[in-house]
């Protein structure tokens, strides 16, 4: 049934493909900038990503020589804080990151200070509370193909004096600009490979099955499933096909815009918890937790989560399976899914298998309780839902 109502609102310019790298000196031209400011880690520029990045700027008008390293794996708002006073002291006029989630989340946290006028990340946390300000110009380059950061309008910041992950959403963190290139993650190792991948497809998953789920944001999901069903385990498998590689940060990116209208749902209020509470790495837990989700969900949505089936393993296997027993075949496809990854990479597949001890659960139950993501779940949950749930991924 189509819904009475629903939003849906996706802006951000996509650069996707071979070479694509070499588009952002016109890019930043037809924005008006020519002196960005680049964020990324150490580990990136001592493994030679930085450098695929500055040398796409040779030979044009952009003046690349502000380059910000000190990104931890982790943002924190000290390190978004020194992000802002560079910034300013360069001149700079726009951000392009190249990273994972945490180089794009400081980016966020960057340009909402700069937006804003202000001098602390701190004054901003909250949900679309953000005045529009004047934005600093932002171009995202993701080399991980999982959190859809690029296209998301949400960043996830660490507090370390009130050990707290500070948590920020709002239309105008979005990027202006998106950019995958193969070059960029035919490095990563098979279990990062793997572990993002798992949290792209609980992306999907849950951007299809959420009760603010819509047909665009569900058109998105479905296409992600695709691409991440036939290149995930071809991809840990062999790291180095660029087409593999390129499928995947696709399904990364659209599983991202997906999750951004239609919201996420029990696997991640449980798994951000997992992560505060115990750090066990957020694709680590997305993939432990999404079947045994799966499982709860499907109790009482049982149609819903049959329709996975064609997504996640394809027509052959979805009419090949008598109706009653597809919902329970999506979960069993999932497994499957993760298992294959355990075998080729050592992905865990229980929490015993992160360090995650019995003693946690409750605080973990609690603090998941208490994540914004539990609202959108298409079935009510509660501590002790959450506490079998757990005990069962245990």
């Amino acid at each position: 049934m189509l819904n009475q109502y629903f939003e849906f609102y996706n802006p951000v310019k996509i650069l996707s493909g071979k070479n694509a790298l070499e588009h952002i000196p016109h890019e930043l031209l037809t924005i008006g900038c020519s002196k960005p400011l680049i964020l990324t880690n150490q580990m990136l520029k001592d493994i030679g990503v930085l450098k695929i990045l500055l040398d796409a700027f040779s030979g044009s008008e952009i003046e690349a020589t502000a380059v910000f390293t000190d990104v931890p794996q982790d943002s924190s708002v000290e390190t978004v804080n020194k992000a802002v006073q560079y910034y300013r002291e360069t001149a700079c006029d726009s951000v392009i990151a190249i990273g994972g989630g945490s180089v794009i989340d400081t980016a966020k946290g960057l340009g909402i200070v700069i937006s804003q006028g202000g001098e602390d990340l701190r004054n901003y946390m909250g949900a679309e509370t953000l005045k529009r300000g004047k934005k600093a110009p932002f171009i995202a380059i993701p080399t991980t193909a999982g959190t859809g950061s690029e296209v998301t309008l949400v960043a996830v910041i660490k507090d370390h004096e009130r050990n707290l992950k500070m948590e920020f959403v709002s239309y105008h963190l979005l990027p202006d600009a998106a950019v995958l290139d193969p070059r960029l993650t035919v490095s990563l190792p098979p279990r990062i490979t793997a572990s993002t991948g798992m949290d792209a497809l609980t992306h999907a998953i849950e951007a299809y099955t959420c009760i603010q789920a819509n047909p665009l944001s569900s058109a998105y999901a479905i296409s992600a499933m695709a691409l991440i069903r036939e290149n995930l385990i071809p991809c840990v498998k062999d790291g180095k096909n660029e087409s593999c590689r390129m499928a995947l940060a696709n399904a990364s990116l659209i599983a991202g815009a997906a999750f951004s209208n239609s919201m996420v749902g029990l696997v991640h209020a449980m798994g951000h918890a997992l992560g505060g509470v115990c750090g066990v790495p957020h694709g680590d837990a997305m993939g432990i937790l999404l079947p045994y989700c799966m499982e709860y969900n499907s109790r009482a949505e049982k149609e819903l989560y049959s329709e996975l089936l064609l997504h996640i393993k394809g027509e052959e296997a979805y009419t090949a399976t008598p109706k009653e027993s597809r919902n329970e075949a999506a979960i069993v496809a999932v497994r499957s899914m993760l298992h294959a990854c355990n075998s080729l990479c050592g992905l865990p597949v229980k929490l015993s298998d992160t360090g995650v001890k019995t003693g946690d659960l409750g605080r973990v139950a609690d603090a998941a309780q208490n994540d914004g993501a539990l609202l959108m779940n298409p079935v009510e949950a509660g501590k002790d839902d959450i506490i079998w749930i757990l005990k069962q991924a245990y």
